[in-house]
Order: C-alpha cells, then structure tokens, then sequence
C-alpha cells in the first residue's frame, strides 16, 4: 500500500490514543512529511489536490495530512470542487495587517508533532504553505517549535511572506534547510512567494503557469521534484 493511502489525522480526533512511532522508525523509511492544507480546506482535500502529482513521486513520500484546529468562519473557495467540512489554521484582515489565534495553531502543531513523531519535514499549501515557512524560522532561531525534532526540509506550494503579522523571530535569520518551491505565473500571491524565496538559502524551485493551486508535474517539473527528492533522502536521517 502506498504511504499516500495513509487516513487524514483530524484534529476532532487529537485527543485519542496516540502510538509512538520510534519503534517503528528504521533506516530504509521515506521521508515523511507533515502536510498542512489551505485556507478553509481540509486534509482530505490537500490530500486530493496532491492526488494529480504522478505516483513515481508520491511514492517516494510518507505524507500524513493534519485538519487545522479551527471550523472554517465563511465560506470556502474550494465549495464548488470539494465537499466540507472546511477547516483554517488562524484568522487574518483582508490586507493581512491583523491576525487572530495564529499562536495558538503553532502550539497546536507543535503538540501534534510531539505526540506523533518524527516528522522529517513540512509540506504546505497556501495558508499551509506560509505556516510551513514559519514554523520553520521560527525552530531555526529556537523561537519554536523546540519540543520537537528539527525539520530537515519543506515544501512550499504557493507560499508567501507578510511580514507585518508573522512572528518576529520567524525570519531573523535565513533558513538553511532544502526546501522546494511552486510559484505560479498567475497566482496573485507571487510577489510574496518571491519575497519568501529570500529567506532561504539556495531554494529549489518549480515555476508553473497556473494560479494559486496545487499544480500538476510537467516533465520538468517532476525531475526537479526527483532531485528534491534525492537530496533530502540521503539527509533525513542525520
């Protein structure tokens, strides 16, 4: 059975037994990721968008998919392709000057990682995608994230960097880790996601011509994806 095929963890679920994967963990493991979904989305649908990459990518991947804390408190853009429930990791003004609750979702992630251990990395996608990011700085500079082990490397789909709400110490310092990046040629979100590219030293990235989504690989793109891949394999487990 693929990794893919792994169920979504849903936060409704978080309280119930855990089991300690580090009897489980061995040399031979994919590198396995904690994914985090959009805005007003779910794991199951990240799980979906992912779906159209080709399993010769997948494959190659432990992928476990984590519902954010929060019931979604309007409507999702999603509503027309994908059924509910919606889901949203923290609360933002439309210029994205103010938040609610985004310290309180870090904590919750950080407990959920705790308590099902080891993650190598995080993958995100928009909303997602920017906690990735963060949470990422944030164990850099050891402003977070510090009961858990270090997250070796991130996927960043359709990412972006506002810094006037994200934590100070998120990006005090560049991020050394690998991380690929997807940045679409229509998404209104691209000058930020460029802005995010500074952050990081020597990032892979994957260009595309679509909007804000989830894209699927092209050629290219899914070479670039093997190389990722193949960097972070003989990593993970320093």
């Amino acid at each position: 059975m693929s990794s893919f095929s792994f169920p979504v963890c849903s936060h409704h679920l978080h309280a119930a037994i855990r089991k300690p994967r580090s009897l489980e963990v061995n040399l031979q493991r994919k590198p396995r990721f904690l994914c985090l979904h959009g805005f007003r989305t779910s794991g199951e649908i990240l799980k979906k968008q992912l779906g159209k990459w080709p399993m010769s990518v997948l494959d190659q991947l432990d992928l476990q998919f984590l519902d954010a804390p929060f019931p979604a408190q309007g409507s999702s853009d999603v509503e027309r392709f994908f059924d509910p429930p919606y889901f949203e990791w923290f609360q933002f003004s439309a210029d994205f000057t103010e938040y609610r609750n985004l310290e309180e979702c870090l904590l919750f992630i950080e407990d959920y990682m705790l308590n099902h251990e080891p993650f190598d990395g995080l993958l995100g996608f928009s909303q997602g995608a920017m906690l990735s990011a963060v949470l990422q700085g944030l164990q850099a500079t050891g402003a977070g994230l510090t009961k858990v082990p270090k997250i070796k490397f991130v996927i960043i789909v359709s990412g972006a960097k506002f810094n006037q709400f994200l934590p100070h110490k998120a990006f005090s310092t560049s991020i050394g880790c690998p991380s690929l990046h997807f940045l679409g040629e229509r998404d209104p979100m691209k000058p930020h996601g460029v802005k995010l590219l500074e952050s990081f030293i020597d990032p892979l990235v994957i260009y595309h011509s679509k909007g804000h989504i989830v894209p699927t690989l092209d050629h290219e793109a899914v070479k670039i994806m093997q190389t990722f891949i193949h960097v972070i394999s003989n990593t993970f487990n320093v």
